[in-house]
């Protein structure tokens, strides 16, 4: 077969879609708790005998609502139909058609729509533009599939080099800007409501306050920024984590974006925690022989929570410029945006606080941020995420009162009161299979703050216990609870008044 019009291209591609293309739609109805994976079982086995979508198979079934299907269709990015309708130039997409060929060795029009993320009948536009230019040429039937194979002409493989020279970026088509901006609005996190027993839920294994679970409701739905501070292992950061945690939403991210020919990658798998992975094991729950409508250039996923310590600097929070491949990566706080982004130990960062929160106030006030491409354009995206500084210093010393005053939600984590100690070192003592009796309770308590004159705090129980399990373990005893072995584990966790050893030296 020595050539193929692009109507018979096009007829050879779609059926070999219809039996090669994996589905999202299943793994984000089941991420959404409206559907079980029997359900998805029974509508696939279905649509393998009687055809159909999986959405319909699930309708006709009973196991969703029209309206309910149509809602999680209407959420996803819209596919484009035409070139026109992906937001980007023929000519930029041309460019990413010959660089991923160039790059991978594509052959088959399917190869490429796999590559590049588009839908089939776009790709084929493109492979047509590209064999009228001279740049693909037609190379005969590729396999068993029936598809037309093609392969870059000399012309091409130039102007495909010349291309990897301009931006080395390979993989799925970018999106544009301004369907990036929509969508981070369409999906904004306050979009969601988390209701008094999620939360209530999230801390289950953590002693929290009635006061403290009303307070911090209204702050997670605000999808705005919080303060949590308070003396250190009181849990600041292992509340901050469930918050995060709670989301439940699909969100799609975008492999890339794209501006005036700038390519910024911003889908991190790090940090983007996709909801249609598969690999090994996947299950019929994640698989359909139907094609599915969908654009795959932006991948679904949970709302990411990035978590940054001390490493954080300003150059994180800026466009990074890769010199080689000449492409940018976004900020770690972009690829946070519709999730949660949490600062722990704010104030001990290499970059000064101030110097951060002058970075964040116009984001903070107008949920806007503004990053500057090298060539000196700016762009702004919506600054939609939750922010929460986890701190163990004084926030006044931190801050000033113009940018507290930014920040909506402050709340402050105190240390446990000694009848809350006990419980917490109760809950503690269980996970490790130790039952602490009322008077080891007393005497952890009065070691700590006569012995040591520190304050209780939440992180305490917890290494006692496992001092106690090691010792224990070291000594080839049955782990139990002993005076001895809590004032040795107290000794490691609690450094004695340095001023006080210092006079004493003195004294002798």
């Amino acid at each position: 077969m020595a050539a193929v019009s692009g109507h018979d291209t096009i007829g050879v591609g779609i059926a070999f879609m219809a039996l090669s293309d994996k589905t999202k739609l299943g793994a984000i109805l089941l991420e959404m708790g409206l559907v079980t994976e029997a359900q998805i079982d029974t509508a696939v086995a279905h649509q393998r005998r009687h055809g159909g979508l999986l959405g319909q198979n699930l309708v006709a079934q009973g196991a969703i609502t029209q309206a309910q299907l149509e809602s999680v269709l209407n959420s996803r990015p819209r596919v484009p139909r035409t070139v026109e309708e992906t937001g980007l130039p023929l000519p930029q997409l041309l460019k990413m058609l010959l660089k991923n060929i160039y790059a991978a060795d594509l052959r088959t029009a399917s190869e490429m729509r796999d590559s590049l993320g588009l839908p089939f009948n776009v790709v084929i536009k493109l492979v047509e533009e590209a064999t009228e230019q001279k740049m693909l040429a037609a190379l005969g039937e590729a396999t068993a599939t029936g598809e037309m194979a093609y392969g870059l002409s000399e012309l091409g493989r130039r102007f495909a080099k010349e291309c990897m020279d301009q931006n080395g970026y390979v993989g799925p088509a970018p999106v544009s800007l301004t369907a990036y901006q929509q969508r981070i609005v369409a999906q904004k996190i306050s979009n969601e409501r988390i209701d008094q027993a999620q939360v209530e839920a999230a801390f289950s294994d953590l002693i929290v306050t009635t006061q403290f679970i009303e307070n911090i409701g209204p702050a997670i739905n605000s999808g705005k920024s919080i303060l949590l501070y308070g003396p250190p292992g009181n849990g600041k950061t292992s509340l901050a984590e469930r918050i995060g945690d709670l989301f439940g939403g699909t969100i799609y991210v975008p492999h890339a974006i794209d501006i005036d020919g700038n390519i910024i990658k911003v889908f991190d798998p790090s940090l983007h925690k996709r909801v249609d992975a598969g690999g090994d094991g996947r299950t019929a729950a994640q698989t359909s022989v139907i094609l599915e409508d969908v654009d795959n250039r932006w991948v679904p996923c949970k709302r990411p929570l990035v978590i940054v310590g001390g490493e954080l600097t300003l150059q994180m929070l800026d466009l990074e410029f890769n010199p080689v491949a000449k492409f940018y990566e976004a900020p770690i706080h972009l690829k946070a945006l519709g999730g949660t982004f949490l600062i722990d130990d704010f104030g001990r960062q290499l970059v000064k606080p101030t110097d951060l929160l002058n970075r964040w106030i116009v984001p903070l006030e107008s949920r806007v941020d503004y990053m500057k491409l090298h060539s000196g354009r700016t762009f702004s995206v919506p600054f939609d995420e939750l922010i929460i500084f986890a701190t163990n210093l004084d926030p006044s010393d931190l801050m000033d009162r113009a940018f507290l005053r930014r920040i909506p939600y402050k709340l402050e984590t105190v240390g446990p009161s000694p009848d809350v100690f006990r419980m917490i070192f109760r809950m503690v003592a269980k996970k490790y299979a130790l039952e602490p009796s009322d008077a080891i309770i007393d005497f952890v308590m009065d070691q700590i703050t006569n012995g040591h004159g520190e304050e209780l705090a939440g992180y305490q129980p917890k290494f006692i216990c496992e001092h106690v399990v090691n010792a224990c373990k070291f000594k080839g005893e049955t782990a139990a609870f002993s005076e001895e072995e809590v004032r040795k584990g107290l000794g490691h966790l609690l450094v004695r008044d340095t001023g006080k050893l210092k006079n004493m030296a003195h004294a002798a």
